[in-house]
């Protein structure tokens, strides 16, 4: 345990994680050349195409330093917002984290919302200056502002470049030095924490790690404490760039676990394993729950699919404990599942997950976040889907959650972005000048008002220099009304919206005009109405196509065509009443995409 670091590296997105972890990997000869590639630990191909990291991915390395072998665990997190439950895992199993800033950017939102988390935890900071070796770095300037951070020397700041491998030397001897070795009794009851786990359509479930107290060797019987099954360890091992088999495994180590478990749900991520002879008396506490932002559906293009759909949430479910899901039905889409996510991009990378790993077609509904709703009879209903809202004429007050959100920009775009957030109902707090030409704005907003297409303008209207984080505060009371969408007088439960009163009659008149748009012409008119309760808000028409039934009558009598089109009139009028219509899935991805 003397010769063990487990650490993480935290940073905001796009400031070089990755990339300085890719040097830390070949300085220390963890990854052969003939095996490198940039990103080496992002090994998703979503991951590689986007240039972010959505998974955090441990890894052990090998270091000599004063004739001594240390082991470093590294585990490199991702940066932004939406993954920001994997960059909290991940503390909750290291003992120091290296603080990575961009020396072009300086620190931004999501830099100091990593940090609080891992003072919380009481991990060692090594600062890291990155990207020393572009034309436009400011080391000086951005040196002050990890000063007035964290409070630490000049001289403590390691300047390096990911790309040149400058001062990853300093980087691992600091590692050595600064951060402690993990703490813990080997000779204890065993205690573990599972920090992530992945399914292989091989050995089944694989679960990763980090001993606390005790040691575990390879064939002795385990139990998991939440689930309290027991298992045999078939086989555990330390994670290189492949998994490494070990016989034992001590206090302090990361490590894996395969014993053949199938089923998704008997794993996890938080949970303790223990010995089945002699377990220890309570779990490792201190691991947070998850808590979704957004909710929308998620349905089967093709209706069977929905049992393979099930086995494929669950199966992500392992790789990704921030998505949860239960079962739900509607009129419009069928059989699906009702999703939380952290936030839009997470909702994406979802679906496209789906699709890539597991050949699911899949529909999305309008995502929406969750209301408590206080009925006339003293009840609390917590609502995710507007179509679980109970009648008016029950509904004492709606609440609806508010974030506190912490955006850091340059003074230039502070009017504009002001005039965004007092937009979406904003109220600001505080602004506080962090130099002369960056300021941190503090607002306090609805958390259903960001999560559309808030971030997009925000980047868009600072040309993409501002830095956007926020944390949930409160539920207050909210003037909320249930937008419906009908098409033909028939509602399309699917796109039904709650959203505020003000807000609504623009809405419904946008989604009107984009579903008119996007809808095929049917041999008959399709009225599409936006409706609050019995008060439709706006309308579009969508035409009929028509067929020339006069195309034959070259002169003749004015009696003939009236006959003619009276007859087209009464087909017209059985078509409306038994003609339904198809609605396509761009409709329910459009209303996503209103700007």
């Amino acid at each position: 345990m003397e010769n063990t670091r487990n650490f993480c590296i935290i940073a905001h997105i796009d400031h070089g994680k990755s990339t300085l972890a890719d040097r830390l990997l070949q300085s220390t000869k963890t990854v052969q050349d003939r095996d490198f590639q940039n990103q080496v630990l992002d090994d998703m191909d979503l991951e590689r195409e986007r240039g972010i990291t959505i998974k955090s991915h441990a890894i052990q390395m090998e270091y000599l330093y004063e004739g001594k072998n240390y082991i470093l665990n590294l585990i490199d997190t991702p940066g932004h917002v939406d993954f920001s439950y994997e960059v909290s895992r991940s503390i909750a199993s290291c003992e120091g984290a290296l603080l990575i800033v961009d020396a072009t950017q300086g620190i931004q939102a999501q830099t100091i919302s990593n940090l609080y988390q891992a003072i919380d935890h009481n991990l060692e900071i090594i600062p890291v200056l990155n990207k020393m070796d572009m034309d436009n770095a400011m080391p000086e300037e951005v040196k002050d502002q990890i000063v007035d951070l964290i409070g630490c020397d000049r001289g403590d700041i390691i300047e390096a470049s990911g790309k040149t491998g400058l001062g990853v030397d300093r980087i691992l001897h600091d590692i050595v030095t600064k951060i402690p070795p993990p703490k813990g009794n080997p000779d204890a009851p065993l205690q573990a924490l599972i920090f992530d786990s992945v399914f292989n359509s091989f050995r089944g479930i694989i679960a990763y790690f980090k001993i606390k107290n005790g040691r575990i060797r390879t064939n002795e019987s385990v139990k998991f404490f939440a689930t309290g099954k027991e298992y045999l360890a078939d086989e555990i091992g330390v994670l290189k760039l492949k998994l490494a088999p070990r016989q034992v495994l001590e206090a302090g180590d990361v490590g894996y676990i395969i014993s053949g478990i199938k089923s998704a749900k008997e794993v996890k991520v938080g949970d303790t394993i223990t010995h089945v002879e002699n377990p220890c008396q309570r779990a490792i506490a201190g691991f947070e729950e998850v808590k979704p932002m957004v909710f929308a559906g998620i349905y089967p293009v093709d209706a069977d699919d929905y049992e393979e759909l099930r086995l494929a949430m669950e199966r992500l479910q392992l790789n990704d404990a921030s998505l949860t899901f239960e079962p739900e039905s509607s009129a419009a889409l069928g059989f699906g599942f009702r999703c939380g996510f952290l936030g839009m991009l997470h909702m994406e990378i979802i679906q496209e997950r789906l699709d890539r790993e597991f050949n699911m077609d899949v529909i999305a509904t309008v995502p929406n976040v969750s209301y408590k709703v206080y009925t006339t009879q003293g009840e609390i209903i917590d609502v995710h889907n507007p179509s679980g809202l109970p009648e008016p004429t029950v509904i004492d007050r709606i609440e609806e959650p508010y974030i506190n959100a912490e955006i850091i920009t340059k003074t230039e775009y502070v009017g504009n972005i002001m005039s965004l957030c007092i937009g979406k109902r904003g109220i600001q707090k505080n602004q506080v000048y962090l130099t002369s030409d960056r300021v941190e704005l503090s607002f306090e907003m609805p958390l259903s008002e960001i999560v559309f297409d808030f971030y997009d303008k925000l980047k868009s209207i600072s040309k993409g220099y501002a830095s956007f984080d926020y944390s949930i505060s409160e539920y207050k009371p909210a003037t909320l009304v249930r937008l419906d969408i009908l098409l033909n007088s028939e509602m399309v439960d699917a796109l039904s919206t709650l959203i505020h009163r003000d807000n609504a009659y623009d809405f419904g008149r946008r989604i009107c005009g984009k579903l008119k748009e996007l809808i095929p012409r049917q041999q008959f008119e399709i009225a599409i109405q936006a409706a609050i309760g019995a008060k439709i808000i706006a309308r579009e028409t969508v035409k009929a196509v028509r067929k020339d039934v006069l195309a034959k009558c070259y002169g003749g009598d004015i009696t003939r065509k009236r006959k003619l089109l009276e007859k087209q009139k009464r087909g017209k009028k059985r078509m409306r009443q038994v003609g339904n219509v198809e609605i396509p899935q761009e409709a329910f991805l459009a209303v996503l995409k209103l700007d």
